[in-house]
């Protein structure tokens, strides 16, 4: 339970501080040190992000932080492509999902380093 715990709480940071989401960290978490399966590991994900979300919201709403009509714009479009995701999810291999998932965050580190 304190190893789930630590988990919450280093993923909320996470977010807090880099405005993630908190599944950057909740999704190897679950699938190296809780041996979840990568789907699961997704779907456990997405359900902690919620309250992260909301968290981290309310702080950059009252610095005003926020571009609201952005915000609201890439909100539908998220809207109906975490649809589509979820729809795909189920269809694809887990070893096709891991190798996705490395190559995107390759792919963002290295655009984050050269930025």
């Amino acid at each position: 339970m304190i190893i789930k715990l630590l988990i919450g709480f280093f993923a909320g940071i996470i977010s807090g501080f880099f405005s993630t989401g908190g599944g950057l960290i909740l999704v190897p978490a679950y699938m190296y040190i809780l041996k979840m399966n990568s789907k699961k590991a997704r779907g456990t994900a997405i359900f902690c992000i919620l309250p992260l979300v909301i968290t981290s919201s309310i702080f950059y709403y009252k610095n005003n932080y926020i571009n609201w009509k952005l915000a609201t714009l890439c909100a539908i479009g998220g809207t109906i492509g975490g649809f589509i995701g979820a729809k795909i999810l189920k269809k694809l291999p887990e070893r096709i999902l891991n190798i996705t998932f490395a190559i995107f965050l390759i792919y963002v580190s290295y655009k984050m380093i050269n930025s």
